[in-house]
């Protein structure tokens, strides 16, 4: 990727921050009129991210009609559109208002394992996916649990990132970045703290394994389980998901996951990210209005799949 210039930074720096703002100083209910405005034009002005999606909904509901997975993925940019308009507002949240953006009722049987690795001092890997809105969910973690550690990439844009970074930390959150992370992660799990991960993208063969999702082999992050592993730590799926009836968020988790650790590294992280992609997998088919299927999460084939 070519390097990006002064003037193309400060020129993407200053639309972003306008966006942001304009959203910001709009009422709730406006601002999220906006959202839903911007993802219903984006459906039909983003050809190619429309395509890429009708392709993913294809493979993954191949029972359904072509205008049952059309109306899923118009719903799926109204959902971004929306998430937006709440990023928009993010200097307004307060411990006081959350509530008012997200709804946190844990499931009993959660709740005491949840509790109990916390008391255990047990490190554990915070695991979730981009569906609903992956940034609220960050900001209502640090408020509803404590800071957290957030793992992800540095974006192309160093002033944007940097205001990015500076929202997710506003409640105490840290960023790592992923280059070179697995030591300052191991220490972090290892003293029994807790690092977020979102693992629902396509991953480089080099540092990934093929699992099923939707059936369908994709390449996954192999690092949640070798931390998880190599650290004792376990898994706790949570996701941030939209509430229409409520009209706000709720945070919504799956069973906590033990990572398999029979000796065997090869079989046990395969096994592990398996039971992690199956759990976001679950989420995703109980609410795939809320997905990005936008994103080519099949893009990496397996050797064997490669046609020469």
């Amino acid at each position: 990727m070519a390097r990006k210039g002064k003037v193309q930074i400060w020129v993407e720096y200053v639309v972003a921050r306008a966006i942001l703002w304009s959203l910001a100083i709009l009422p709730r209910r406006a601002a999220n009129g906006v959202g839903l405005a911007a993802g219903r034009v984006g459906y039909y002005v983003l050809g190619k991210l429309r395509r890429v999606g009708l392709q993913n909904l294809e493979l993954a509901y191949p029972d359904k009609t072509e205008a049952e997975r059309r109306t899923l993925l118009r719903a799926a940019f109204k959902g971004l559109g929306r998430t937006l308009s709440v990023v928009g507002g993010f200097g307004e949240v307060s411990r006081e208002n959350l509530a008012a953006l997200i709804e946190y009722e844990p499931d009993a049987e959660f709740d005491a394992a949840f509790k109990k690795a916390r008391a255990d001092k047990r490190g554990f890997i915070v695991l979730t996916a981009h569906i609903g809105n992956w940034e609220l969910f960050a900001l209502a973690y640090s408020m509803l649990f404590g800071p957290s550690n957030l793992l992800s990439r540095k974006m192309d844009n160093p002033l944007i990132d940097e205001m990015v970074r500076t929202m997710r930390a506003q409640f105490g959150n840290r960023q790592i970045d992923k280059s070179n992370a697995a030591g300052p992660i191991l220490r972090i799990l290892r003293d029994g703290g807790s690092v977020g991960i979102l693992a629902d993208v396509n991953s480089h063969p080099k540092e990934g394994v093929f699992v099923p999702f939707f059936s369908i082999p994709a390449c996954t992050t192999a690092g949640v389980a070798m931390l998880a592993i190599r650290a004792n730590a376990l898994i706790v799926p949570m996701f941030a998901v939209w509430n229409e009836d409520k009209g706000r968020y709720a945070l919504i988790t799956e069973k906590i996951i033990e990572p398999s650790n029979t000796g065997d590294r090869k079989k046990d992280i395969e096994e592990t990210t398996a039971k992690f992609t199956a759990a976001i997998e679950r989420v995703i088919r109980a609410y795939p209005d809320q997905w990005i299927w936008i994103h080519r999460r099949w893009k990496t084939r397996p050797p064997e799949k490669i046609q020469s």
